[in-house]
């Protein structure tokens, strides 16, 4: 990389709304990135070149342009039109991308995501699936437990075998629709949907609250067909230590999820 330091470096696109930079950024050092914070005005204004020495792109949470329209909505329409052509040569390239919550929610109206259909060196892919508002409306903010597809090309997941694990979950509008029966299957079969809500036995449900959007088969985020593009709606980066488990005073607590998932990502992730 030309980070003099040696770490991969990792650009975390900020404002308008978006709130979750502070710990995304720790995070992203945690597990051996070099974090570059970025006003979203700022790289649209400095253009494609932004990405030329940058391993990662992690689209973090919030409330971009305060969910007008629909949750990333704006932010989306915003990159595709002024960086579309860029982030699809980024990933064509070896790039790696992350999206948590808001971010997850711009990366499907972008395009990025789930990207069935899309060839190297084409555009982005149109428009497939969406994230729309919780079955049970209103803003859930709590726990939940994710289980891992051993079997998805997911660059972020594919090491971590049937891994259950507990992450913080905080969003109003995290319902993943696939609007055709055959979407989601072809993304099940494909193994693009590399983590699912799961119950107290670990099996994936769709019943509210463990699974607090009611999301079909418990899809909890997804990945293109090459598992270098990540989005999920729970917040990996809001589990740093393992006090912020909320049972760790009990014996209880687990290994934060956070530098394990982003130090899988940057392990996958291309130099320059």
């Amino acid at each position: 990389m030309a980070e003099t330091t040696g770490r991969p470096r990792v650009l975390v696109p900020t404002g308008y709304g978006l709130n979750c930079e502070a710990e995304t950024i720790y995070a992203v050092e945690r597990a051996g990135g070099c974090p570059v914070a970025m006003h979203i005005s700022d790289w649209v204004h400095r253009g494609p070149s932004v990405l030329d020495d940058v391993a990662m792109v992690v689209f973090i949470g919030g409330f971009s342009f305060g969910d007008h329209i629909a949750s990333g909505r704006a932010l989306a329409h915003l990159l595709r039109a002024r960086m579309g052509d860029a982030l699809a040569r980024f990933v064509d390239e070896g790039g790696i991308v992350l999206g948590i919550c808001n971010g997850f929610q711009t990366l499907v109206k972008m395009g990025l995501l789930p990207a069935l259909g899309r060839t190297a060196g084409g555009p982005l892919a149109t428009q497939q699936v969406t994230l729309t508002a919780n079955e049970r409306l209103g803003y859930r903010d709590a726990w939940v437990r994710l289980r891992v597809d051993p079997a998805s090309p997911c660059v972020f997941t594919r090491d971590l075998g049937d891994l259950v694990f507990s992450c913080p979950a905080r969003h109003g509008e995290g319902r993943l629709v696939f609007g055709e029966h055959a979407t989601y299957e072809a993304l099940s079969a494909a193994g693009q949907i590399p983590v699912r809500y799961v119950d107290a036995d670990g099996h994936p449900t769709e019943h509210w609250p463990d699974n607090p959007n009611g999301s079909r088969g418990g899809a909890a985020g997804l990945c293109d067909a090459t598992g270098r593009i990540f989005g999920l709606m729970p917040h990996p980066e809001a589990f740093a230590y393992p006090e912020n488990h909320p049972h760790w005073d009990v014996g209880a607590g687990e290994e934060p999820i956070a530098a394990r998932l982003l130090g899988a990502g940057l392990t996958h992730a291309r130099s320059s």
